[in-house]
Formats: C-alpha cells, structure tokens, sequence
C-alpha cells in the first residue's frame, strides 16, 4: 500500500506540469512560421491597342500597390509604388512587358495567420510617341464617383501554381479599355520563429 502512495506521487506531478514543460522543450526548438515574398509580372491582353499599332514601341507602366501584412511578430501596412521605364512592347501577347520582379519581401518569420492582403489601387502609364501614342490611367471604381474611363478591376484570382521559387498564390488587376495586366504573386515561406 505504501508502494502505491509513492509511486502517485511522481505520476501526478507528470500529469500536472508535464504539459508545461512539453510547451517549454518545443518552444526552446521553435515553432514552424512563414514569411511572405511578392512578385509582379505585368502583361498585356492579346487584344490590348498596344499590339494592334505599337510593336516595338518604347513606354513606361507604374502603379500602386496598397499592402496590408499584420501579425504579432511583424507589422506592415502602406502603399508601394513600383516604376519600370523603358520597356519595349513586344511582337506577341505570349511575352511580358516585365517579367517577374519582387515587389516586397518580409524579413522577419511569423505566426501563420493568413495572406497579406494586397491591392492594385491605380496603373499608369504610356506608350509611343506621337499622335500614336497610348496613354493608360486605369483606376479603381469609387462608391458616389462616375465610372473611370480606363476602369481598374483588382483582385481577379487566379490558379494557384508553384515555380522555382516555390508554391503561390496568384491575383490580377486588370484595365478595362488599355487591357493590361498587373499579376502578383505571393509566395509563403516555410520558417522557425
């Protein structure tokens, strides 16, 4: 009988603080986080005007990116403004007026708490010279605005893929009358933190 007392003593004090201590030996590891990259691509449609008179023309395209990345270990919300001068536009619809590029990259890992929440607020931008030249001002729609005349339709999602830099969640904002192409990629990245 006495056997028995002593030996309940250990067994409760293992099923008291036994997951504290469990919680303490993974933490001391590490728990599997992510970080994020995004990547831009833009494109143009195949029956975007560009192609139809300005092969080999040379332009600029910019737009604004509005981000929101929030977790406990890492915070940031703010506004991008990505700008690529000097691009050719090329002989077909199958090639890209930029290929891909990241746009923003954390550098901190975090808790898994979903995608960053990201959208192409404007897309500006020409091509040519001359009485030829396209000019291209998409912008999103507005509650209580008239309807923009290049109207920026955001967050169109897209096939998840992967690539060599790894699995990815795809969206497109696209111009109604200029009909291009602003993809953006994000990559969640496998870390400890």
């Amino acid at each position: 009988m006495r056997f028995r007392r002593l030996a309940f003593w250990p067994f409760l004090v293992l099923v008291i603080a036994g997951p504290a201590l469990l919680g303490e030996a993974s933490g001391a590891v590490g728990e599997l986080g992510v970080r994020h990259r995004i990547d831009v691509v833009v494109s143009a449609e195949p029956d975007a005007p560009m192609f139809q008179r300005l092969r080999g023309a040379k332009g600029e395209v910019s737009f604004t990116v509005r981000l929101s990345a929030n977790a406990r270990e890492s915070r940031f919300f703010g506004m991008l403004h990505p700008s690529f001068p000097d691009l050719v536009v090329p002989d077909g619809p199958d090639k890209s007026l930029v290929q891909q590029t990241k746009l923003w990259e954390e550098e901190v890992c975090h808790q898994r708490r979903g995608l960053p929440k990201v959208t192409v607020t404007r897309v500006d931008g020409h091509f040519g010279e001359g009485e030829g030249r396209v000019e291209i001002s998409g912008i999103n729609r507005h509650i209580g605005l008239l309807v923009p005349p290049d109207e920026l339709t955001p967050g169109i999602k897209l096939e998840p893929g992967s690539d060599s830099l790894g699995t990815f969640y795809a969206f497109r904002a696209q111009t109604r009358n200029s009909r291009l192409n602003v993809d953006l990629k994000i990559y969640p990245i496998d870390c400890f933190f």
